[in-house]
């Protein structure tokens, strides 16, 4: 529940959900926006957008847009029609590190090649979703995994790729919560990273979590 909390959207608002299913994140968005304003809330698999619109359904939201389209391809389709947003999440894919402690099978499928891949993956989400930004908007990029790779090496690709366009901020969070590292197997990351933030199982006998909030400052 952490990125609404960051992002605290507002009713009236445009929010892009861009992996959005089980839709956890996507009900309590419509909450905070008192079901006023416009949600996409985008997932790529068939299976996963049935429940995405069954929950969304069961919670009465009536102010979200349901698509079904690579997250990639979708943010460069609303940048060609010109279509920007207040505030953005991206609630990566990833290697599910956090989720040991529930999901045990998770250690069994753990796989470095696999870490790496989905870090490739989850910079192109962001440097599309952050195209699609408005000036003074927001963008929450957050994973269930502790992998480096994953995390601050995403956000300072972010930092490095928009550079004067993009300011990451210090959140306040009702958790305890660690700052990010910056640096991880002889890799170096911007000193910015720190204003990421890290959950631990062990600090708050909760799942592990990365979450980090970004905002756009130029065009």
């Amino acid at each position: 529940m952490l990125p609404i909390i960051v992002l605290k959207p507002k009713p009236n608002e445009k929010f892009l959900d861009l992996c959005a299913s089980p839709g956890s994140k996507t009900t309590q968005a419509c909450s905070e926006m008192k079901n006023a304003g416009t949600i996409i809330a985008n997932e790529i698999n068939l299976g996963r957008v049935k429940i995405l619109a069954s929950n969304l359904e069961r919670c009465g939201v009536t102010n979200s847009i349901i698509t079904m389209s690579d997250g990639v391809l979708l943010c460069e389709k609303l940048k060609e029609q010109g279509i920007f947003f207040d505030k953005i999440l991206v609630d990566a894919p990833c290697s599910g590190e956090g989720t040991l402690r529930s999901s045990p099978k998770t250690y069994f499928m753990w796989n470095i090649k696999t870490i790496k891949g989905v870090s490739k993956l989850q910079k192109k989400l962001f440097e599309k979703a952050f195209e699609v930004l408005k000036i003074n908007g927001e963008i929450v990029y957050s994973t269930c995994t502790h992998a480096p790779e994953e995390n601050e090496e995403v956000v300072d690709f972010a930092l490095e790729k928009f550079k004067d366009k993009i300011k990451i901020e210090k959140m306040i969070l009702p958790i305890k919560c660690r700052e990010g590292i910056t640096e991880w197997d002889e890799k170096k990351f911007s000193k910015e990273t720190k204003n990421s933030c890290r959950i631990y199982p062990h600090d708050n006998n909760t799942e592990g979590f990365f979450i980090s909030k970004f905002r756009r400052i130029k065009q």
